[in-house]
């Protein structure tokens, strides 16, 4: 399994829902993770 699994799907789901000119719904958290934020 490749190290950059979650970050490909994180991607896929930024794409389906964030609304262009926005601020993307997920933010990563250096060190943590990532946050859905409204």
């Amino acid at each position: 399994v490749e190290t950059n699994v979650i970050d490909v799907y994180i991607r896929y789901l930024r794409n389906k829902i964030d609304v262009p000119g926005r601020e993307s719904y997920i933010q990563t958290v250096r060190g943590t993770g990532y946050v859905m934020r409204r």
